[in-house]
């Protein structure tokens, strides 16, 4: 299986699904994390933030290879993000290109516009990767299925559907994510803090050590069929 996790910024699906990712990289599973931005916008005071934004793609570099896969960090620029034709054709085009069985991305909901763009990038993206009447540099039509994962921005109807056991993959997580500056740093959010104690919340209702979710599209939760789901006659 290709996996596929596609944030806003650099650390958003790193932080949402890195121990989910985590656990498929190393099963031989190939993962790749695609940013559409840096995230270059929160820079610290002593740099700029272009310097901001080559120091978090080297971050996320640290991460991907702690985690396992691969990353790619695309060149829009942070929250100036836009739902236009181009990004929609180029993230197809990309995801043609990677084939990943299921994308992994933002809750359609969220305080920050970048993460709500994002998921409706990656919808309507789905649709021009998937139907062959688009030609993307000759790449071969691919359709994939799409979850969302969970980040404390977007949480408004956030109800997940599919809890993961990340037990054994969550000291890796956290050593990954302590290669972000902001992560560690940051005067606004305690991110480490949070997301430690979200993975340990969503494992005690798992039963198991600490977890993390997913939540179908909406409606895509909906089963049809003649019989229930797990219960075959």
């Amino acid at each position: 299986m290709k996996l596929a996790l596609v944030g806003a910024h650099c650390g958003d699906v790193e932080l949402q699904a890195g121990a989910i990712a985590h656990k498929y990289a190393k099963a031989g599973h190939e993962v790749t994390f695609v940013h559409l931005t840096a995230g270059e916008k929160g820079n610290p005071p002593h740099i700029s933030v272009e310097e901001y934004r080559e120091q978090k793609i080297k971050e996320s570099e640290k991460v991907a290879e702690i985690l396992g896969v691969k990353t790619i960090t695309l060149d829009y620029k942070d929250a100036e993000l836009t739902f236009n034709d181009e990004i929609v054709t180029r993230v197809a085009t990309l995801l043609r290109r990677i084939k990943p069985n299921v994308v992994i991305t933002h809750w359609e909901n969220s305080i920050h516009s970048d993460h709500a763009l994002c998921y409706k990038i990656v919808q309507a993206a789905q649709l021009k990767a998937g139907l062959p009447g688009f030609d993307l540099e000759g790449l071969a039509p691919h359709y994939y299925g799409i979850y969302h994962s969970e980040n404390w921005e977007d949480m408004e109807g956030y109800v997940p559907d599919i809890f993961v056991d990340v037990s054994e993959e969550f000291d890796i997580y956290l050593e990954a994510l302590s290669q972000y500056w902001f992560i560690m740093n940051s005067s606004s959010f305690r991110y480490y803090d949070y997301y430690k104690a979200l993975g340990t919340v969503r494992g005690c209702l798992n039963r198991t050590q600490y977890a993390q979710t997913l939540k179908f599209p909406t409606g895509a939760n909906v089963r049809k069929g003649g019989s229930i789901p797990g219960y075959e006659l």
